[in-house]
């Protein structure tokens, strides 16, 4: 709709938008390094960051820049995750039927990483998302997971991706012996003003204009309203776009942001 309007090839703001073609501040470039890091040494990282700030599409820049003949990336999101459905998930992706007991899924999953690894020469690469919403359970089995041949060797690489409270609830005494094991940690925030420009004008020209349809007035609201949340700025500036064409506008300014804001992003 409104990308004839404005003349695009492509939807600008869409989570579909291949990773080749995102903008990558050296925030980013700095985490994503760690988690490649962790994934070639096989080390248990957390990741946390506030809603909307990028973490998901973090993972899968991850995936992207990992060599598939030398890694597997199993991914599991699941907010209501228990011990049984975290290794039955994984043996899933393995192309495996889980036993039922927890215990002999267990084994299974460990037995299969070790043909990965010797046979196969690839690493495994866990990423358990929406990690904030473990329970205490769930995590304690994080720790068991991790002791492997008396603490020899670390059977996988394990990235636990969550909202901030992950890292509080971490803190706590009772989760010492968890914390004790992470070994690499790291926070995304939030994009400051001139990366919101940056981004926004990134997502344009991957869309096919050089064109600068958001004022810089536009651009300051944006920045204002959304926090610089990733989310929130796709959401916004795909809103305001609809709101320019329905009303044949070709310059997005900052009344309109705030206008749309008002009635669509609440």
């Amino acid at each position: 709709m409104f990308e004839e309007f404005y003349g695009l090839t492509a939807t600008p703001f869409s989570r579909d938008i291949p990773v080749t073609e995102l903008l990558v501040t050296s925030e980013v470039e700095d985490v994503l390094g760690r988690m490649q890091y962790a994934a070639r040494r096989q080390l248990f990282m957390v990741l946390t960051g506030d809603c909307g700030t990028g973490k998901t599409t973090l993972v899968r820049r991850l995936e992207h820049s990992l060599d598939p003949s030398e890694y597997s990336l199993m991914y599991l999101a699941d907010s209501k995750l228990t011990p049984r459905h975290f290794y039955k998930g994984l043996l899933t992706q393995l192309g495996i039927e889980a036993r039922f007991y927890r215990g002999d899924a267990k084994r299974q999953l460990h037995r299969e990483i070790e043909l990965m690894r010797g046979i196969h020469h690839r690493q495994p690469v866990v990423v358990v998302d929406e990690a904030h919403l473990l329970d205490r359970e769930m995590l304690e089995e994080v720790r068991f997971l991790l002791n492997f041949r008396m603490d020899a060797m670390s059977p996988m690489a394990l990235i636990l991706v969550g909202q901030t409270e992950l890292w509080e609830k971490l803190q706590l005494q009772s989760y010492a012996a968890i914390r004790q094991r992470i070994d690499l940690q790291s926070k995304l925030y939030p994009l400051e003003r001139a990366q919101v420009a940056t981004y926004v004008r990134r997502h344009l020209q991957y869309a096919g204009t050089d064109k600068d349809i958001f004022s810089d007035a536009a651009l300051d609201e944006l920045f204002k309203i959304t926090s610089g949340s990733v989310r929130l700025v796709n959401k916004l500036c795909t809103h305001c776009l609809l709101y320019g064409c329905q009303n044949s506008k070709r310059i997005i300014d900052d009344h309109m942001v705030k206008l749309v804001a008002d009635g669509e992003v609440a």
